[in-house]
């Protein structure tokens, strides 16, 4: 083999391998765009919809807070004046004792 040789078939090595990453690139160069569009999109969303979600949940907080207060307050309140309580009125102590005697 002459220097010569050897010289243009490192250079044949070089292009076919050089060749080969640029096929791959063009192959693949889609399918990565567009998973890297996708991520970027979704990022983007988020970082539009994280500040809305932070603030539909501290608004949905303070309702159960208002709501929970106000039950409180409407359990805990009594009205003025007399109530009957429906208590039985206690029996004579007479029957108590013929009741027992039987």
């Amino acid at each position: 083999m002459t220097p010569n040789q050897r010289s243009s078939s490192r250079w044949s090595t070089l292009g076919t391998v050089t060749a080969a990453v640029a096929a791959c690139a063009v192959c693949c160069i889609g399918p990565l765009l567009s998973v890297l569009g996708g991520i970027g999109a979704a990022s983007a969303i988020g970082a539009v919809w994280v500040p809305a979600l932070a603030v539909v949940a501290v608004v949905a907080l303070m309702s159960v807070v208002w709501v929970l207060r106000r039950r409180r307050a409407a359990v805990c309140g009594t009205e003025r004046g007399v109530f009957d309580l429906g208590m039985p009125t206690p029996a004579p102590s007479d029957a108590k004792v013929r009741s027992g005697r039987h």
